[in-house]
C-alpha cells in the first residue's frame, strides 16, 4: 500500500504557525452549501499551498518573520472587538474546532457546487493561492554595443515597496452580495469634524495633514492591488472615499486600519462624494463602459480624475471626456502605466537622450500576465486588446516617438473554452511597421505557469539594450519545478503604480500637465482596435491611410 496523502489538518497540526480555515458554499440555484477547508498561514493571514517545500519555503521567509513578530508584539493588547453580526449581520458564524485564533466571521460563497473534498483541491492552484514574499526587484537592463561588449544592468536593490500581508478573502473565493446594506456606510469617519482628520492612515501612509490631497476611490474590484495599495501608503494624500458595492472587494484589499479615516459607501451615494469640497481628486478603476459616466461626473464636480484603465471604447465618448476636462481646466489622466515604471524610464533615457543606440531598427516585446486574470474582469475591460496589449503599444509607441505605425499585422488563438466563447482571444502576437522602419512584435498573453514574464529589447544601428525578468530572489530559474518565488503582474509594476500616483497629484496640484494628451490617446486606441481587427479578418491592416477622424474605435464589449 502506498503512503497515506497528507490532510490540511496534519499539516496544521505540524506547523504551529498554519491552521484550517472553513468557508461555507452557498450555490445560487439550488441553495445547497458545502464546507470548503483552506489550509492558511495566522500571521500572514493568506492561503497556503499544500506542498511541503512551499510551507517550509514561506515559514523561512523575511515577510512571515516579520508578521510573526508583530503580532507577538500586539499579543498582550486589549484589541476592540467587533461582534461578527456586527460585519455581517445577515451571515450565520461556523467556525471549526481548529488551533485558537482570532478569524474574521466566515464566509456564505457563491460559486459551482462542489464536494467537500474536492473543493479543497480546487482552491490550490498556484495562480490564485500563491502570494509573493520578500521585497520586489525592478527588471534587470542588459546593454551590448558593436564596439564594446560591456554591460549595464539596472538596479539590483530591493524595490521599497512595502510587502503588506494579503487577506485570506483576495484569493478566490467571494462573498455574495449582502441583502441588508445600510444606508449608512460601512466605516464612517466621525461626523463630529468635517475637516481633514490627523494622525496616521495606515501604518505606511503620512500625516493626514493639511498638505495631503483629498482622494476617493471607485471601483475597487476591478482595479489593481497594488495601485489600491499605493493609495493608503503615499504620503502626498489620503484616502477619504471608497464607492464600492461589494463589501468583499473592499475586505480583500484594505484591511480596517488603512481604513481608519475613510468611508466606505455604495454607488448609490455617489452624490456624497462628488459634493465633498475635500475630495480634490477621483481614482476611478471602474470597467470602460462604466467609467465615462463615474469620469465626466466627477469632472463637473471639479474633481481631477485619474482613470486606471480606459475612459471609454467608444471614440465619440472618450473624446467628450477629454473635451470636458479641458473645458473645465481639470486633469484627466489615463492609466497607462509601464510608462512610469524605473526599468522602462531607464531605457528611454539611453535611447532619447544619451542617443546610444544610434537609429533604432527593431523592438520586441513580452508581455504574460500572472495571475491569469478572471475571464469576467477581461471580457468587462473589452478584451485582451484593451485590457494588455493597448499598454505594450503605447510603450513601444513612446519609445520610437511615433503616434502609430503603417502596417498592422496580428495573429491570436484562444486556448481557454471560456475566451473562446466570448470569441476573443487570449494569446497573440502583433507586428507592427512604423514610418521610420522601425519594426516592432508583440508577444501577449494571459497565460504564465510561473512568475510574471515582462521582457523588452530594443535594437539599434549602434548597440542594444535588453529588459530582462527579475524576480523577488533575483535567480532566474528555467527548470520544470515550480518557480522559487512567483511574482504577480501587479508586484512587478509596484513601483510604477506608484509614481503614476505621484504624477496624478502633481497634477492635481498644478506643477505637472498630463503626460498623456486626448490625441495619444485615440491613436493608442485606434492601433489596437486596428490590431483586433487584423486578428479578426486574417490580414495586414495599412493605417497610412486611415483619417482618425472616420474611425470608429470600439462600440461594444465582445
Amino acid at each position: 500500500m502506498g503512503r497515506k496523502k497528507k490532510t490540511l489538518h496534519d499539516y496544521a497540526a505540524e506547523f504551529a504557525d498554519l491552521a484550517v480555515k472553513r468557508h461555507v458554499v452557498e450555490q445560487h440555484d439550488s441553495g445547497d452549501r458545502t464546507l470548503v477547508e483552506i489550509l492558511y498561514c495566522k500571521s500572514c493571514e493568506i492561503p497556503m499551498r499544500v506542498r511541503r517545500d512551499r510551507i517550509l519555503e514561506h515559514l523561512a521567509s523575511a515577510r512571515h518573520y516579520r508578521n510573526r513578530r508583530l503580532a507577538k508584539q500586539q499579543w498582550d493588547r486589549k484589541p476592540t472587538l467587533i461582534s461578527p453580526t456586527d460585519v455581517h449581520p445577515t451571515i450565520p458564524v461556523k467556525l471549526d474546532s481548529s488551533p485558537s485564533i482570532a478569524l474574521p466571521s466566515p464566509l456564505i460563497l457563491h460559486g459551482k457546487h462542489c464536494s467537500s473534498s474536492s473543493s479543497t483541491a480546487a482552491l490550490q492552484s498556484p495562480g490564485s493561492q500563491y502570494a509573493p514574499s520578500g521585497p520586489v526587484r525592478s527588471s534587470g537592463i542588459t546593454s551590448t554595443s558593436n564596439s564594446s561588449s560591456a554591460s549595464a544592468q539596472g538596479d539590483a536593490t530591493p524595490s521599497t515597496s512595502s510587502s503588506k500581508p494579503q487577506s485570506l478573502l483576495g484569493t478566490r473565493v467571494k462573498s455574495p452580495t449582502l441583502q441588508a446594506w445600510p444606508s449608512s456606510p460601512w466605516l464612517v469617519v466621525t461626523e463630529a469634524s468635517n475637516s481633514v482628520p490627523s494622525g496616521r492612515h495606515g501604518s505606511g501612509a503620512g500625516a493626514l495633514g493639511s498638505l495631503g490631497v483629498g482622494l476617493a476611490l471607485f471601483g475597487v474590484g476591478s482595479g489593481s492591488r497594488a495601485l489600491c495599495q499605493c493609495l493608503v501608503e503615499e504620503s502626498g494624500c489620503h484616502l477619504l472615499y471608497i464607492v464600492e458595492d461589494q463589501r468583499w472587494e473592499v475586505e480583500s484589499i484594505f484591511s480596517q486600519e488603512h481604513l481608519t479615516h475613510t468611508r466606505v459607501l455604495r454607488a448609490l451615494d455617489t452624490d456624497i462624494v462628488l459634493s465633498d469640497q475635500r475630495v480634490s481628486g477621483v481614482v476611478v478603476c471602474s470597467p470602460p463602459n462604466e467609467a465615462s459616466a463615474i469620469v465626466l461626473d466627477a469632472l463637473r464636480a471639479g474633481k481631477g480624475v485619474f482613470c486606471e484603465k480606459l475612459p471609454s471604447l467608444d471614440r465619440h465618448i472618450a473624446e467628450s471626456c477629454f473635451d470636458e476636462a479641458d473645458r473645465l481646466g481639470k486633469p484627466l489622466l489615463c492609466g497607462f502605466y509601464k510608462r512610469f515604471d524605473p526599468a522602462l524610464q531607464f531605457l528611454y533615457k539611453r535611447v532619447h537622450e544619451n542617443d546610444t543606440l544610434g537609429k533604432i531598427q527593431r523592438i520586441s516585446a513580452v508581455s504574460r500576465l500572472y495571475p491569469r486574470p478572471a475571464v469576467a474582469k477581461i471580457k468587462s475591460s473589452g478584451g485582451i486588446f484593451y485590457s494588455m496589449a493597448v499598454h505594450d503599444i503605447d510603450v513601444i509607441c513612446w519609445l520610437l516617438g511615433e503616434s502609430a505605425p503603417d502596417t498592422i499585422f496580428t495573429l491570436g488563438h484562444a486556448f481557454c473554452a471560456e475566451m473562446a466563447a466570448m470569441n476573443d482571444a487570449d494569446s497573440i502576437s502583433i507586428s507592427m511597421k512604423f514610418p521610420s522602419g522601425t519594426m516592432a512584435s508583440l508577444d501577449v498573453s494571459q497565460h504564465c505557469n510561473k512568475s510574471c514574464d515582462q521582457r523588452l529589447e530594443v535594437h539599434g544601428s549602434e548597440g542594444s539594450l535588453q529588459m530582462e525578468n527579475r524576480n523577488p530572489l533575483g535567480i532566474s530559474d528555467h527548470s520544470t519545478l515550480a518557480g522559487l518565488c512567483l511574482q504577480a503582474t501587479s508586484d512587478r509594476y509596484r513601483d510604477a503604480y506608484r509614481e503614476i500616483l505621484r504624477h496624478f497629484l502633481r497634477t492635481l496640484k498644478g506643477r505637472e500637465s498630463p503626460f498623456f494628451t486626448k490625441e495619444q490617446y485615440l491613436w493608442t486606441i485606434q492601433v489596437a482596435a486596428a490590431a483586433e481587427q487584423s486578428w479578426r479578418n486574417g490580414s495586414a491592416v495599412d493605417l497610412r491611410n486611415e483619417a482618425m477622424e472616420n474611425t470608429v474605435i470600439k462600440t461594444e464589449v465582445p
